[in-house]
């Protein structure tokens, strides 16, 4: 995390976001927790339950949203501890609807590998992103499971469009507003904050701040006039990002800045 390449695009994304020098210093201390979790997570034998106190606030959400059919699409973007929330989600959910994340596949065979294997656990499952893992999340809304999104990862070319992010174009996925139009799933946020001094883990779940707009099943606007299809998908994206971006000014110290936001997409797999 220190490289000088990855400090200016911290120090970038921040100040573009407004962030103050107090939050920017704690989020550097953030960047290194998560880190030094990720060993302890992803190597803990399967079956095994997380140790940390954890407590859940909008459990109730889930509850009503596993009722109703079409599935439930959890949107975390890079803040907090979201590999402690694809868990929580699985022990405490995972035998009633198990979750499939979505997650960018290592490029290198054998870590590729590890990574399969120590992300999925039960009631948790992968899928890449790429088409297939997007046929995969499909089948599973269809079914009525879960599928957890981090709608700020940079998706391959082809799957996403250009919309403002935090005032710059970034490339944004239209997969979570595809999967809504095509299985009428119910869309939450969820993230959770790392509590300080080794307290544990809060994971909180909410509506997003702005919903998306209206549209029929087959995309087409409920009032028959305004954008078609492919706008109201671009529209969503946004949508999206304007709730990513209230979401992450309510915690700025806990999100990746770091993180290649703004980059070009890789081409399709």
């Amino acid at each position: 995390m220190l490289a000088p390449v990855y400090r200016r695009r911290f120090e970038q994304n921040a100040a573009r976001a407004g962030v103050g020098p107090q939050d920017r210093r704690r989020a550097i201390a953030e960047a290194g927790r998560m880190l030094l979790e990720l060993p302890r997570l992803w190597l803990r034998p399967h079956g095994q339950p997380m140790a940390d106190p954890l407590r859940w606030e909008g459990a109730e959400l889930i509850e009503a949203a596993l009722h109703r059919p079409g599935g439930l699409i959890f949107m975390t973007p890079h803040l907090g501890s979201f590999e402690v929330a694809a868990q929580a989600y699985a022990e405490r959910f995972g035998g009633r609807q198990p979750m499939t994340v979505l997650y960018r596949p290592a490029r290198k065979s054998r870590l590729r590998a590890f990574e399969d294997g120590a992300r999925a656990r039960p009631g948790l499952r992968t899928a890449p992103a790429s088409l297939a893992g997007v046929r995969q999340l499909v089948r599973a809304l269809q079914a009525g499971q879960t599928v957890g999104v981090l709608p700020d990862q940079v998706p391959p070319e082809g799957l996403g469009v250009w919309v403002p992010f935090f005032g710059r174009p970034a490339y944004t996925m239209t997969l979570v507003a595809r999967l809504v139009r095509q299985t009428g799933a119910t869309l939450l946020l969820a993230w959770c904050e790392r509590l300080p001094r080794g307290a544990g883990y809060v994971i909180r779940v909410a509506p997003p701040s702005e919903p998306l707009p209206a549209s029929s099943a087959d995309g087409e606007p409920r009032s028959g006039v305004g954008p078609g299809p492919e706008a109201w998908v671009r529209d969503s994206a946004a949508a999206i990002n304007r709730s990513m971006e209230a979401l992450i000014a309510t915690h700025p110290s806990h999100y990746l800045w770091g993180y290649h936001r703004y980059k070009a997409p890789r081409g399709p797999r």
